[in-house]
């Protein structure tokens, strides 16, 4: 076991936040769930703006260099928004997405080298009913439409599932792309397996093939854009830039949510150990650790329903630097996880709570305030300062 996961799961038994409520996980430690987040971050320490409304599920947000924004609709729309209002027509150029259930456009991020190429990424679901995958494609942006779209990667093997796809893209230093992967719901065995992308994280050049330093390249059986597997489905992913460590969180079944820190070739145990029951109530696994299967940094029972998050680095909320926001659905708030100068978890709170919104996800913008994305029709995106 990696001695920082190991650590700080012991933290989390004390200072795990979430928790407060219910029964703990079949075979979790009963101190797991004795700590509630505090609250803060109320309304008289804040102040909203509402940037944009009437949106259909908006997923995801890139900061474009002049000032303006892209907004991903689950729907199948890209968004703009420009000197602080909505562009009436999409961008055009989006390629065709499967919008059902889970499915839709996911994440949108800019290429290193935006400024001069104008070239983004964009993941989502493709295919049909019976047979769909997680997509990556690049194009470029002229800032009304995109042109020059090429598929650069497809989730293999397909699915005929509507759930878990996974979708959150991430640039590393070295200009490879991370990408997040469900199990498919329906599939959750095959996290273990390697001969498929059910339930990981894959690492990709932005020509889609595989670098040759991936932990499982060249090994046979196994599929070489694999970084990490074991997962259930990735919605948030972030790494540090001093350290360099990569945290991703995990949307659990009914409990079970984690946040991990992802390294390469490491095994994050779905769905043989898990803190997390079925939603049936049924026992998943009765296991909560495993040899070789990561434990993580922190776990919520019962579920806060992750699905984005921003390690915030901005001066506007300098109590929150180096923090981790994670935004949740069901629990209809901002958790922040506040990091010691280690790594550590040092404790969490609840932020904006007080909204009653589901919150599709959390981004810092440059200027270091806050962004808010608000889950479904109609959904909003909300730009937050400090008060006064």
């Amino acid at each position: 076991m990696h001695a920082t996961l190991r650590r700080s799961s012991l933290a989390c038994l004390v200072a795990v936040a979430g928790c407060g409520a219910g029964d703990p996980a079949p075979g979790a430690t009963a101190g797991a769930s004795a700590a509630p987040a505090a609250a803060g971050a109320t309304s008289s320490t804040y102040r909203t703006e509402t940037v944009a409304e009437g949106l259909s599920t908006p997923w995801s947000l890139a900061f474009l260099p002049d000032g303006s924004m892209l907004v991903t609709e689950r729907a199948g729309r890209l968004r703009v928004i420009r000197d602080g209002r909505l562009v009436t027509e999409p961008v055009a150029g989006v390629p065709p997405v499967y919008a059902v259930g889970q499915g839709g456009l996911f994440d949108v991020v800019l290429d290193p080298d935006f400024a001069s190429n104008g070239i983004l990424y964009l993941a989502y679901a493709s295919g049909t009913e019976d047979q769909n995958a997680t997509r990556v494609a690049r194009a470029r942006f002229d800032g009304a439409k995109l042109d020059d779209l090429e598929v650069i990667f497809e989730a293999s093997p397909t699915k005929d599932s509507n759930a878990h796809f996974g979708g959150r893209l991430l640039f590393l230093p070295d200009g490879t792309l991370l990408l997040t992967l469900g199990d498919g719901f329906a599939y959750r065995e095959k996290a273990q397996a390697k001969d498929g992308d059910f339930g990981k994280i894959v690492r990709i050049r932005t020509d889609g093939k595989a670098p040759e330093d991936n932990p499982f390249a060249g090994q046979a059986g196994a599929r070489p854009e694999i970084y990490s597997l074991g997962h259930r489905t990735v919605p948030g992913l972030v790494r540090e830039p001093d350290r360099g460590r990569i945290y991703a969180h995990e949307h659990g079944p009914k409990g079970g949510d984690e946040v991990n820190v992802i390294e390469p070739g490491r095994n994050y145990g779905w769905p043989v150990i898990t803190y997390g029951r079925d939603y049936s109530g049924a026992i998943i696994s009765p296991y909560t650790e495993k040899e070789g299967m990561e434990q993580p940094l922190v776990y919520w029972v019962p579920s806060i329903a992750p699905s984005g998050m921003t390690l915030y680095g901005g001066d506007l909320f300098p109590a929150w630097k180096g923090d981790l926001l994670v935004s949740a659905l069901a629990g209809m708030h901002v958790r922040r996880v506040d990091l010691d100068g280690a790594g550590w978890v040092a404790g969490q709170e609840e932020l904006y709570r007080d909204l009653g919104l589901r919150i599709r996800d959390v981004r810092t913008a440059p200027d270091g305030s806050l962004y808010l994305l608000t889950d479904g029709e109609g959904g909003k995106v909300i730009r937050v300062t400090p008060a006064g």
